[in-house]
C-alpha cells in the first residue's frame, strides 16, 4: 500500500480554500512552530496553541512558553498558552515507561495534545486544528496524521493533515530559530526523549 503524501494532501486543500480559516495550530515549542507559521500564516487566520504537559520540569516548560509567547508577539500572531498540567501527561503514559523512543508512550502523547487542541479548537470556533508535530524528522508524521483524522472525528472539527518537514521544512526551522535567536532544546522534552538523546 502507499503511503500517504500527507504535505501534498495539505497543499491540496489550502489550494481548495475559498477565503482564510481560522485554523488553531497546537505548537510544541518556538523552533518548531517558525517554519510552519511560515507555511501556513498566508492561507489562514492563526493562532498558536501552546499545550506541552509532557515536559520534564516545569523550568523547561515555562522556557518554550516564553519563547513561544515571544515569537508569536514578533509575529503578531495570536497564542494561547496553558499552564504546567504534567499529571495529564503521567496519568497516559503510566505502564509505558519502558516502550521505545517513538513507541506506544509517544502515540499516547500525540494524542493527548491534538484531543486537547481539538477541543479548543471547538471550543472557540476554529474550522481547522492542526500540529507543529510533523516538522520533526524523528516524529511519525503518518501516525499523527491518523491521529488527527480520528480525533477530528471525534470533535467535529476539520483537521489539517501535514507534513512540515517536506520541502526543507525542518531545516528551515533551524535556520528561522537561529534569525529570531530563539532557545532550541535538543530533546522533545518528556523525561524519556531526553535519556533516549542522550545514548
Amino acid at each position: 500500500m502507499n503511503k500517504i503524501n500527507y504535505d501534498k494532501l495539505m497543499t491540496e486543500i489550502v489550494s481548495g480554500l475559498e477565503k482564510k480559516e481560522k485554523l488553531l495550530l497546537h505548537s510544541c515549542c518556538a523552533p518548531c512552530s517558525t517554519a510552519c507559521i511560515e507555511r501556513l500564516e498566508k492561507n489562514f487566520n492563526l493562532t498558536i496553541y501552546y499545550y506541552n504537559p509532557n515536559m520534564d520540569s516545569q523550568e523547561e516548560f515555562l522556557l518554550r512558553r516564553a519563547e513561544q509567547q515571544k515569537y508569536c508577539q514578533n509575529k503578531n500572531i495570536e497564542v494561547i498558552l496553558e499552564e504546567y498540567l504534567s499529571e495529564q501527561y503521567q496519568e497516559v503514559v503510566v505502564g509505558l515507561e519502558n516502550e521505545p523512543e517513538g513507541g506506544k508512550r509517544c502515540e499516547k502523547c500525540f494524542y493527548l495534545r491534538l484531543d486537547k487542541t481539538a477541543q479548543k479548537a471547538k471550543e472557540f470556533g476554529f474550522t481547522y486544528f492542526a500540529t507543529t508535530l510533523t516538522v520533526s524528522p524523528l516524529k511519525n508524521a503518518e501516525l499523527i496524521n491518523e491521529i488527527g483524522y480520528k480525533i477530528a472525528k471525534k470533535h467535529g472539527v476539520n483537521y489539517l493533515p501535514t507534513d512540515f518537514k517536506k520541502q526543507g521544512g525542518y531545516l528551515r526551522s533551524i535556520e528561522l530559530s537561529k534569525q529570531n535567536q530563539l532557545y532550541r532544546q535538543n530533546y522533545c522534552g518528556c523525561e524519556f526523549s531526553k535519556h533516549f538523546n542522550k545514548n
